[in-house]
């Protein structure tokens, strides 16, 4: 197959890629082309795709390692590497994470130690609608901050709580899952492991404060970016379709839903994409 860019999705990131089906059979020269569209564009969206989890996983090990996700109860019975996320229920449970409420500006794994560096989204089962997902490009927000503003991030740091996360948007992790998931400091600028670019590394959805900042002036600042990150010209919308798979970049993209119809169901699947080992450097 030839893979080509069909349409720019986004003002500053994002295409659309025909010629290529989802799977473990990706030929090399197919995988090395979506390596590089996916750096280059950040957001990759894949139309009309037929994916069983095993094609998922294995296309999705063509990227890089798969982290096997802390919240295991939402984990695909018959691949773990795939998380559900989904209203849908199996008896008295819910079968996926973060059901069908809103979903505020988070970026994924960005309470982890080592941060994974990407995402492949499958649409399994959709509400006829509602449910979008929204993206903000955080290199572009980031280059065209004011100077002064670059100044002041440069060596600071910001704790990044996935408790905070759940106590908003999802339900609370067991203890065991909190023992691998403590809140944990990271880098506001997130060197890029691929291309070496810098980009915001705050999110409304897990960011609490700034370290060594007063409270007061940390929530100022950290408010000024939250609404700089998400000016319409860094953001793309994303209305799923039937078939639709998004790859998107972890280490410079972060992400949010829009609520649905309970009434509605709605099933995703999800890997998540660890850097190679011989990128994996934290920031």
């Amino acid at each position: 197959m030839s893979l080509k860019v069909t349409c720019s999705l986004g003002k500053t990131f994002g295409a659309e890629v025909s010629g290529i089906r989802i799977g473990p059979h990706a030929g090399h020269d197919d995988v090395q082309a979506v390596k590089a569209l996916w750096a280059e564009h950040k957001l990759l969206l894949f139309r009309a795709q037929e994916v069983s989890e095993a094609d998922l996983v294995g296309f999705s090990r063509h990227l890089g390692e798969l982290e096997i996700h802390v919240r295991t109860e939402y984990l695909s019975p018959e691949h773990p590497e795939i998380l559900y996320v989904s209203n849908m229920r199996s008896g008295d449970r819910n079968i996926g994470i973060l059901a069908d409420s809103e979903v505020g500006w988070h970026y994924d794994q960005i309470y982890l130690a080592q941060p994974a560096t990407g995402s492949l989204l499958c649409a399994d089962v959709l509400p006829e609608r509602g449910g979008d997902t929204y993206f903000a490009d955080m290199n572009a927000a980031f280059v065209t901050l004011p100077q002064e503003v670059r100044q002041r991030l440069e060596g600071r740091k910001a704790v990044q709580s996935y408790e905070a996360f759940n106590r908003t948007y999802s339900v609370p992790t067991s203890e065991e899952q909190k023992k691998r998931s403590p809140d944990i400091e990271h880098p506001m600028v997130r060197t890029h492991p691929v291309t070496g670019e810098p980009a915001l590394y705050i999110c409304p959805g897990m960011t609490t404060r700034i370290v060594g900042m007063e409270l007061s002036e940390s929530e100022a600042m950290l408010d000024y970016l939250f609404e700089w990150s998400v000016r319409p010209e860094f953001v793309y919308r994303h209305q799923w379709q039937p078939g639709d798979c998004l790859l998107w970049d972890n280490a410079c993209t972060m992400h949010r839903r829009e609520p649905f119809d309970p009434a509605q169901k709605r099933l995703m699947k999800r890997t998540t994409i660890l850097p190679p080992t011989e990128l994996a450097r934290p920031f």
